[in-house]
């Protein structure tokens, strides 16, 4: 697959459509590993949620022409200054697009003044676990009723 034709960019509130028929194509594993849960449909508020730009909230896409293949958002935290969620469509998985647009985000969070990074990776998500230990091999690691609560500096 090509990735020099994938766009990252900050999401928009007319994105609602793509961002819909995104979440639905995904598969039920890749939800679960996202949003802990599976979803037929996306709700309106779960839509307009991962699409929200403000000063609390940032969202960015990777789009490949009209396709979405990518969502990563961040959030001020609670205990870390931003925390991060990614999600990577199943036929785009393991080509660095998860990556990608963590690293865009991440800078976005530094600029903005934040240091520590947080994140909740579901226990039996191997591919992700192990993409943090190389990222931020001084990551702390928690573990709590299947999840690992991830802890680290927002460089890369």
């Amino acid at each position: 697959m090509d990735l020099g034709d994938v766009e990252i960019r900050p999401a928009r509130l007319n994105d609602e459509e793509l961002i819909r028929r995104f979440l639905t194509g995904l598969s039920a594993r890749t939800q679960t590993q996202r949003f802990f849960a599976g979803m037929s449909r996306p709700s309106a508020s779960v839509v307009r949620a991962l699409l929200t730009v403000d000063e609390q909230r940032d969202a960015l896409l990777a789009v490949r022409g009209d396709l979405l293949i990518g969502h990563a958002m961040s959030y001020r935290g609670e205990g870390a200054d931003v925390e991060i969620a990614v999600v990577v469509s199943d036929e785009w998985q393991g080509q660095g697009i998860g990556s990608r647009l963590v690293r865009r985000l991440l800078h976005r969070a530094s600029a903005g003044g934040a240091e520590t990074l947080g994140m909740d990776v579901l226990g039996d998500n191997r591919r992700v676990l192990a993409m943090i230990r190389r990222a931020w091999p001084e990551a702390i690691m928690r573990t709590s009723a299947g999840t690992v609560q991830v802890t680290t500096m927002t460089l890369l």
